[in-house]
């Protein structure tokens, strides 16, 4: 069962952020994503008290380093949710301050360019880009992994595609919460989750998806891996909640890697809303997920091989 605090957000959510459109053309779909979305100043402020934030911005990325005092070896990599058009690496500090400090290692978070004025594929190009950078800056892979929320989850996993496809070294692990993998709207959950799910109605995916693809397809399989050939992966965790409209595209990604003999974790959490991690400090199930996220990636880190 949820706890009382989910089930109050829930309807707190479903007043405030879900209608049935978004806006009528890209740019107001945009406009109002980037003012509903994300974390506040505040509480950002609040969640990041104890945490040494470093901007970042070279020719190749833009982001910014959240790092602990005492920390332990190894980098994780996000990606920050918002419907491709919307958000930051500030306004997802909520998730990447817990990152930070549960696993005691460094996160790095990334600005990818936004949709309608960055279509497809910038923000891969972006996350790759940024990836390549960490190894440039002889960060061994083996002690890199990759987390994302949303569409930054359906990031993660194109990232972890190209970079195999491009034989570049993979991440040790891969943490997907609520991931956005399906722009085609092709699972179940689009149909017997419409009207359950606390964020989003099933009208409202072609509205996000048509700002980001333009004239993309849908299922490319860069921009929805859930039609992509999974094999050769590191393990990978997707956590998703059980009214979502995005329950398939974690069900299917986690069927689709174990077919190809890959290792994949599927945990669905009872009736919360989208991207529930976001209130780690306020909501228990967005502690216990930052947990088991950061256990995961814990248990599949490899110690760097001596020189």
């Amino acid at each position: 069962m949820p706890s009382l605090r989910a089930r109050g957000l829930n309807r707190g959510v479903r007043m405030l952020i879900r209608r049935s459109s978004w806006g009528t053309d890209e740019q107001s779909v945009a406009r109002r994503a980037r003012r509903l979305f994300g974390s506040t100043p505040v509480y950002q402020w609040l969640r990041t008290r104890g945490i040494r934030l470093t901007r970042v911005e070279t020719e190749k990325v833009r982001g910014e380093w959240l790092e602990v005092e005492e920390r332990e070896p190894g980098v994780i990599l996000y990606f920050h949710g918002g419907g491709y058009v919307s958000c930051s690496a500030a306004t997802h500090r909520p998730i990447t301050a817990a990152l930070a400090r549960l696993s005691r290692r460094r996160v790095f978070s990334l600005d990818y360019r936004l949709a309608p004025e960055h279509r497809y594929p910038a923000a891969l190009s972006d996350a790759v880009a940024a990836y390549e950078w960490l190894l440039e800056q002889e960060v061994p892979a083996n002690m890199i992994s990759l987390a994302g929320d949303s569409a930054g989850g359906g990031l993660v996993l194109a990232t972890l595609l190209r970079a195999r496809d491009m034989k570049l070294p993979l991440p040790t692990s891969a943490v997907c919460f609520s991931p956005w993998t399906d722009l085609a709207e092709k699972g179940e959950s689009m149909r017997f989750n419409d009207g359950r799910c606390a964020m989003f109605r099933s009208t409202n995916i072609d509205e996000f998806a048509s700002a980001y693809l333009g004239d993309a397809s849908p299922l490319d399989a860069y921009a929805s891996p859930a039609f992509a050939d999974l094999k050769g992966l590191p393990p990978v965790l997707l956590q998703v909640g059980s009214t979502e409209l995005l329950l398939d595209d974690s069900r299917r990604v986690h069927e689709k890697i174990q077919e190809a003999k890959g290792e994949s974790r599927l945990e669905v959490y009872d009736d919360v809303f989208h991207c529930w991690q976001m209130l780690d400090g306020f909501l228990p199930e967005a502690r216990a997920a930052l947990r088991q996220a950061t256990a995961f990636i814990s248990e599949h880190s490899k110690p760097v091989s001596p020189a």
